[in-house]
C-alpha cells in the first residue's frame, strides 16, 4: 500500500507570515525517512500554499513518487510538462473553498479533462482524477482516458455509524470498479489516525493520501515519526 504524504499544510503555516520556515521542502524530506511512498502537493492558481519553487526542488530531491495536485488549465499543464512529476492528480479547484470539497463534476468538464489528460499521457505523465465515490465517474474517468483514480473520502470521514459504514460501501465499490475497468485505485481526503484502517483494508486500492491528520500529529511528536505511525496503520 502507497503511502503518500501531502506537505501542503506546512507551507500554509509558512505563507501566514510569508517567510522562509516551515519549509515544505525539508518536510518532504523527513516523511521520506519516516516511511513516505510518495509526497503530494497542490499548486493551486491562487498560490495560497505551495510555491512554484518548492515544486522544482522537489522534483530535485524527493526520491519517491512525486504527485502533483493540479487543475486542468492550461497553465498547470505546462509546469506539470516542463517539471514531470511521477503523478499528475487533477483536482477540482475553487478560490473561495478551504480545501477540495468533493470530486471533480465529470459530466460538465468532461470534453476539457479529456483534453488535458491527453496532453499530459502524450508527454509520458500518468494521470489520475479525484472523483466522488460513485461507480458512474468511476466509468466515466475510463472514457476520458485517466490511468487511474483518487476516490474521494471526505464524506465517510465526515459522517459517523450506519452512514460512515454506507460510505465505505460506496469508496469499496468504487476501487472494484476502477480495478474491473483497468483502472488503479487511491482513495484520500479527510483520512485520520482514527478512522483509516478501514478504508486501508479495502482490497485491491493502490494507496492513500493524507495530509492534514499526518501534518497534525507532526507539529506535537514530529513528522518522521507521524508519518512511521500512519504507515503502520496503512500497512
Amino acid at each position: 500500500m502507497i503511502l503518500g504524504v501531502n506537505v501542503d499544510h506546512v507551507a500554509t503555516v509558512r505563507q501566514a507570515r510569508m517567510t522562509f520556515e516551515p519549509d515544505p521542502v525539508t518536510a518532504a524530506t523527513l516523511a521520506v525517512l519516516g516511511g513516505a511512498d510518495g509526497i503530494t502537493v497542490h499548486l493551486r492558481e491562487d498560490r495560497r500554499h505551495i510555491q512554484d519553487r518548492d515544486l522544482r526542488l522537489l522534483r530535485e530531491v524527493v526520491p519517491v513518487e512525486l504527485n502533483l495536485e493540479m487543475a486542468a488549465t492550461d497553465e498547470m499543464i505546462g509546469i506539470a510538462v516542463e517539471l514531470r512529476p511521477d503523478l499528475v492528480t487533477i483536482v477540482p479547484e475553487k478560490r473561495e473553498e478551504l480545501t477540495t470539497e468533493g470530486g471533480l463534476d465529470l459530466h460538465s468538464s468532461g470534453d476539457k479533462l479529456h483534453d488535458a489528460v491527453k496532453r499530459l499521457k502524450r508527454e509520458g505523465i500518468p494521470v489520475s482524477l479525484f472523483i466522488a465515490p460513485s461507480i458512474v465517474d468511476v466509468d466515466v474517468s475510463k472514457e476520458i482516458g485517466a490511468d487511474m483514480v483518487e476516490i474521494h473520502t471526505g464524506h465517510y470521514a465526515n459522517a459517523r455509524g450506519e452512514e460512515q459504514r454506507e460510505e465505505l460501501k460506496r469508496v469499496t465499490a468504487s476501487v472494484e470498479r476502477a480495478r474491473l475497468n483497468g483502472l488503479h485505485a487511491n482513495a484520500g481526503h479527510g483520512l485520520t489516525y482514527y478512522n483509516v484502517r478501514p478504508v486501508a483494508s479495502i482490497e485491491g486500492l493502490r494507496g492513500l493520501y493524507i495530509g492534514h491528520s499526518i501534518i497534525s500529529r507532526a507539529l506535537f511528536v514530529g513528522i518522521e515519526r507521524a508519518v512511521t505511525e500512519m504507515k503502520r496503520l496503512v500497512g
